[in-house]
């Protein structure tokens, strides 16, 4: 029995040595990528937390491995508590000079990441890549007040509302895919020509603009205040602030390019700082 607890132990403690060497060399791989392509973690929280992962590991493997003394083992210790705090310390620094918004798909295939500066308000997205890390893609174009807001429209659109400086609500969409053969740059506004109906809801879209119709109330938005995001939404502006969001639905197909009829939902989405749910649109042109 001695002997089956010992070989546990000790397949125990390689184990987690393995992990402290794999957490290293993540670090390693991490700065290499920072330093040679400008990528980076899509969150800075997860530098110090595989920090105090790995060294958490290495300090236990040692201690199952190696069977030090006591005083040894005191030292070992008192060693792996003050590497966490100072850790700890470092992040919560960290933290406070930048602030992290990330928000995961709801197929856990991409990440938002927003990294703020809090005392300037500048903010800057930044494009997923390999699961943990990104590159710096585009400045949000207003300083921020530091309130965030992340809602996912679709499994590669996320809607990102934020206030503004001067206290405007402004939508930031990122998005991650497109709804055609991936061949063509095509215009939102263009292919949801038409009139759309939901709950209490409509949309009509034609060569003027776009009118939304909710609860009676008329909105009409030209063109020129109209900004489109990748090739899945669009954000419609009145008074120098965002109003609403149109995202094309994971069932949308575009139809010019993929040879079949118009088909599929697109969403409406309120530009708002207080919890809401996008509203689901059906299109009435064909019927």
């Amino acid at each position: 029995m001695s002997q089956v607890k010992g070989l546990y132990i000790k397949v125990t403690g390689w184990m987690l040595l393995l992990f402290a060497v794999g957490f290293f060399c993540l670090q390693m791989g991490c700065l290499y990528a920072h330093e040679r392509f400008q990528a980076e973690y899509v969150d800075d929280r997860l530098f110090y937390f595989i920090n105090i992962l790995c060294f958490i590991f290495l300090a236990l493997a040692i201690i199952l491995l190696l069977k030090p003394s006591k005083i040894w083992l005191w030292a070992i210790s008192g060693l792996a508590v003050v590497f966490i705090l100072a850790s700890g310390g470092l992040l919560v620094a960290s933290n406070k000079e930048i602030k992290n918004i990330t928000s995961l798909s709801p197929d856990y295939k991409h990440v938002v990441s927003i990294k703020e500066k809090t005392k300037s308000g500048d903010a800057v997205y930044l494009r997923s890549y390999f699961g943990i890390l990104a590159r710096p893609k585009e400045r949000l174009p207003y300083k921020t007040d530091g309130m965030f807001k992340v809602k996912w429209l679709a499994n590669d659109i996320a809607a990102v509302t934020y206030k503004t400086a001067d206290g405007k609500i402004e939508q930031f969409i990122a998005t991650y895919g497109d709804r055609s053969d991936g061949r063509s740059y095509y215009y939102v506004g263009s292919e949801i020509q038409g009139k759309w109906q939901g709950k209490n809801t409509k949309v009509v879209s034609d060569t003027k603009g776009i009118t939304v119709i909710v609860g009676g109330r008329i909105e009409f938005f030209d063109w020129r205040h109209i900004k489109q995001f990748g090739t899945l939404a669009i954000v419609l502006e009145k008074q120098k602030q965002a109003v609403w969001t149109i995202s094309l639905n994971d069932n949308f197909v575009v139809p010019a390019l993929s040879g079949v009829p118009k088909t599929g939902d697109i969403s409406l989405y309120q530009a708002t700082m207080r919890d809401n749910k996008p509203i689901i649109l059906h299109n009435q042109s064909q019927k």
